[in-house]
């Protein structure tokens, strides 16, 4: 059961780069998110129906405002904004490298030690980024750059807020957090979003992928993530990491005819390599099989 919840985690986190392809070009990448975050935060209050979940509410505000900016409402902007010019099934993979940006940080700005095999993964890391992208820079198409610069720099906001949240939230429950962070970044959106809405009318495909986007991908894939937590452990259900970029690559491909290039699969299979040797998951399966 744990396997298949996590699979359909994947699924839906993968098919949110698929929305995002679809609905950014024509509610533009800050009203999308401003709703995306809006929606999951209404899908989210039941969080706070206990005494105490509203206790640890109010008492970590602050951090929730930071979580709520650096995990939600940047990145996603960001992500969002990256899908103009990315296919999805690319964007799916350059998410795939928070993990080694959660593991720089956590060495250069949180004094955590990091192994050879951690600095190993990381180098491997980046590597598979150069593989991945380096069509793309060398075709000379306009905004790519760019686009592939805010992809990376979302993932370095996820792996800052992963390390900040492990330090300051530490004890809250985790449908708190999602709902407190899903709920300020919907208060630092909402106002931007107001300006940035676009004058034409949108088209009912749009609207459709805004609801996937904020019901599944965000409100309903936090509740699938956190009760994987629950279930089967943290270690389990990060490893959802290394199957969003599969089912990303895939319902592009499926859905809006993107084209899978060895290149792509190669740089793909460099990253998540170099992701599990970041965070110790080819050392503890080692260690097990022992």
């Amino acid at each position: 059961m744990n396997l298949i919840e996590l699979c359909l985690l994947a699924a839906i986190w993968g098919a949110s780069f698929l929305f995002m392809r679809v609905a950014t070009p024509e509610l533009g990448p800050i009203a999308l998110i401003a709703l995306r975050v809006g929606i999951a935060t209404l899908v989210l209050i039941p969080a706070l129906r206990t005494a105490d979940a509203r206790s640890q509410f109010r008492s970590k505000l602050w951090p929730l405002f930071v979580v709520g900016v650096t995990n939600s409402a940047i990145p996603f902007c960001l992500l969002a904004y990256s899908t103009l010019y990315l296919n999805a099934g690319l964007d799916s993979v350059l998410n795939a490298t928070t993990p080694l940006w959660a593991a720089l940080i956590a060495t250069t700005l949180f004094q955590s030690p990091m192994g050879r095999l951690q600095a190993l993964g990381l180098l491997l890391g980046l590597a598979g980024v150069v593989v991945l992208v380096s069509d793309m820079f060398g075709a000379g198409v306009k905004g790519v750059p760019l686009a592939i610069g805010a992809a990376l720099f979302a993932t370095l906001f996820y792996g800052f807020a992963v390390n900040y949240s492990k330090r300051r939230l530490a004890g809250v429950q985790p449908f708190v957090v999602a709902f407190g962070s899903q709920l300020f970044a919907s208060i630092m959106l909402v106002p931007l979003a107001l300006l940035a809405w676009p004058r034409d009318a949108v088209t009912p495909s749009t609207w459709a992928c805004v609801a996937a986007l904020g019901i599944l991908c965000t409100g309903f894939a936090y509740v699938l993530f956190f009760r994987l937590v629950e279930h089967a452990g943290a270690a389990y259900a990060a490893s959802v990491t290394f199957l969003i970029p599969i089912f990303g690559v895939l319902w592009g491909a499926m859905f809006l005819d993107e084209r899978i290039t060895p290149r792509m699969i190669a740089g793909c299979a460099t990253i998540l390599v170099g992701t599990a040797l970041a965070i110790g998951k080819l050392r503890s399966m080692r260690v097990r099989a022992s």
